[in-house]
């Protein structure tokens, strides 16, 4: 899916107007399996194409993730499948080579540049998605138990600082993104829902995971049912 948005990016940055045409400001709430999200979003948007149906946005994001109890497992991709290429998102996770860290209450927050694709159905139905591009985590040191089949130990673990989109496995730090539809109830209110793909990533004080060679970085996968309201500040026909 990543791999797929980041093509259509490189066919819309060539498309679009050079004046804008929109901007608007969403909050997202996701919520799954004990855990949960908040974020808000600033989008600084073009429309084009036949009847400007299309629409391309560069977007900032601020995310706040939450968890309980979620396990983080081995992050980096030349660990976690052998590989860093771009094959990598059609890798499976190489088991032996997956260790965890179990943090009892996960707490990440992230401010991300975010790029925003989406297409206009009518005036009142819209779809949209979005992805996290590059920026930084930030949060308190939790304590968290690395567990290596039956044996395990406590370690003091941060949020990965530096985020970057790149293919699959090979991102690194906390990214979010999102899929979904928006219904416009007036002509600059609109509410959505949809699926909400969000990485969050711990990185801890020492290389804990020694083979089958040295990590400190741990990743959690979630995937949040996601509804939202957005306010559009700006629209120039």
């Amino acid at each position: 899916m990543r791999y797929l948005i980041l093509s259509i990016i490189l066919i819309c940055t060539t498309s679009v107007y050079s004046q804008p045409r929109i901007k608007a400001v969403d909050f997202t709430g996701g919520v799954g399996n004990y855990e949960g999200s908040v974020s808000m979003m600033y989008t600084h948007g073009w429309r084009f194409g036949k009847n400007q149906k299309f629409e391309f946005a560069i977007a900032g994001r601020f995310t706040t993730y939450l968890g309980q109890n979620q396990y983080y497992v081995t992050a980096p991709a030349e660990i976690s499948s052998g590989d860093t290429g771009p094959s990598v998102i059609f890798k499976e996770n190489i088991p032996e080579n997956m260790d965890s860290l179990l943090i009892n209450w996960s707490q990440i927050n992230a401010l991300n540049v975010a790029i925003h694709l989406g297409y206009q159905f009518n005036d009142r139905l819209s779809m949209g998605v979005n992805i996290d591009a590059i920026g930084f985590s930030f949060g308190q040191q939790k304590t968290g138990s690395y567990l290596n089949g039956s044996i395990g130990q406590q370690t003091n673990a941060r949020p990965t600082s530096f985020n970057l989109l790149l293919i699959s496995d090979n991102d690194l730090g906390s990214l979010n993104s999102e899929l979904f539809l928006k219904y416009h109830f007036q002509s600059n209110w609109g509410i959505k829902a949809g699926v909400q793909f969000l990485f969050t990533e711990y990185t801890t004080e020492t290389e804990v995971q020694q083979l089958p060679e040295p990590n400190d970085r741990f990743r959690n996968k979630s995937l949040l049912l996601a509804i939202g309201i957005t306010k559009i500040l700006t629209l120039k026909k």
